[in-house]
C-alpha cells in the first residue's frame, strides 16, 4: 500500500501521542478522580486523587492534604499510582524512539530499517502506555460504581462519584493508542515522493498529446 501522504499521517500520529502523554500526566496529578458532594453542606466538595484530598469550598477556595502513608491507600489508588507512572515513562520512551524514525528527520535517513524499527517500537510504548493508563481510571470507576450501589452502606451516608481526573484519563488513553496504531501503520507503507508524482503526471499528458497529434487527421 502506497501514501503519498506518510510524513503527515506520521506527524499527526506523533501529536496525538504528545497530546495523550500530557494529558495521561495532569491525569496523575489531578486531586478530582472522585467526588464527593454532600447534601447536608452543599458549598463544599470533597475531592479525592492519587497524592492528596481536596475541599472545595465557595467562599474559602480549595484546601488539599496530602496523604500520609503510600501503604493506607486503598488498593485501587495504590496500583493506580505504579500504573500512570508507567504509563507516563512509557509515552516519554514512546516520543524519544518515534521520533528518531520519523521521515522528516533528516538524522539517519540513509538508514530506513532502523528508523522503521524505532517507528515500531515507539508505537508499541504508546499502546502500552495508553493501556497502563486507561487500567487504573477503569478500575478506579469501576470501585466507585460498586460503593455507589452498596446496598451495605446506610442511605444517609454520601457517595462518591465520578471526577473529571476519570474522563481526562480515557481521553488519554485514547489518544495514545490512536497515535501508537496511526505510526504503526505507516511502516507498512512505501512512501511516494511529490517529485515521482509530478513526473508521472507529466507523462501520462505527454502519451495524451501523442495520443491525440496521431488520431487528427
Amino acid at each position: 500500500m502506497a501514501l503519498v501522504y506518510r510524513p503527515t499521517m506520521q506527524l499527526s500520529g506523533i501529536l496525538c501521542s504528545l497530546l495523550g502523554w500530557v494529558l495521561s500526566c495532569l491525569t496523575t496529578y489531578l486531586p478530582q478522580w472522585k467526588n464527593l458532594n454532600l447534601e447536608l453542606n452543599e458549598l463544599e466538595i470533597w475531592t479525592m486523587g492519587l497524592w492528596q484530598a481536596c475541599v472545595v469550598q465557595e467562599e474559602g477556595g480549595m484546601q488539599c492534604k496530602d496523604f500520609d502513608s503510600f501503604l493506607a491507600l486503598p488498593p485501587e489508588l495504590r496500583i493506580s499510582r505504579i500504573l500512570m507512572f508507567f504509563s507516563n515513562g512509557s509515552g516519554l520512551l514512546g516520543l524519544l524512539l518515534s521520533g528518531f524514525g520519523l521521515d522528516c528527520l533528516k538524522i539517519g535517513e540513509r538508514q530506513q530499517e532502523q528508523k522503521k524499527r524505532l517507528l515500531l517500537f515507539g508505537g508499541m510504548f504508546f499502546w502500552i502506555s495508553g493501556i497502563t493508563a486507561v487500567v487504573p481510571v477503569s478500575w478506579v470507576a469501576h470501585s466507585t460504581v460498586q460503593e455507589f450501589w452498596d446496598e451495605n452502606i446506610p442511605d444517609i451516608v454520601p457517595r462518591w462519584d465520578f471526577g473529571e481526573a476519570l474522563f481526562v484519563g480515557w481521553l488519554a488513553g485514547f489518544c495514545l493508542i490512536l497515535g501508537g496504531s496511526l505510526l504503526n501503520c505507516t511502516i507498512c507503507s512505501t512512501e511516494v515522493h511529490p517529485s515521482s508524482i509530478r513526473y508521472a503526471v507529466a507523462e501520462q499528458q505527454d502519451q495524451c498529446q501523442h495520443l491525440e497529434t496521431e488520431t487528427r487527421p
